[in-house]
């Protein structure tokens, strides 16, 4: 069992490592194509408005990740009353987080069907 336990421990810190390096790479990509859009041409602002766009999702990704990450590692691993409690709170936080940025970017809850499509 101890082996187990380490196993899905590993598990779950790869998943969070994974979601950092998804932010980190994801936030470099959108930085370098906003400088080149910008330099090259930006007269109406697309570039920022594209490079909220690409952060965000970038940001959504590796939330997803974490979160993952933090559920594993808490109930194979943490298997107390704090460790449910405080991943409550950051899956909390970081779910709020996950619907404004979502907010944010397509400008629409994600329950609400896109503008283009007609509702059922």
């Amino acid at each position: 069992m101890e082996y187990f336990k380490i196993t899905v421990g590993a598990i779950g810190w790869t998943l969070e490592a994974l979601g950092v390096l998804v932010i980190v790479i994801g936030s470099v990509i959108a930085i370098a194509r906003f400088v080149r859009r910008w330099r090259l041409d930006d007269e109406d602002g697309q570039a920022y408005r594209e490079f909220r766009v690409r952060l965000g999702r970038s940001i959504l990704v590796g939330l997803e990740f974490l979160i993952a990450g933090d559920i594993i590692r808490t109930v194979v691993v943490d298997q107390t009353l704090e460790g449910l409690g405080g991943l409550a709170i950051i899956i909390f936080l970081r779910i709020l987080l996950s619907f404004s940025l979502f907010l944010e970017i397509e400008g629409r809850w994600p329950w609400q069907p896109p503008p283009d499509r007609p509702s059922s």
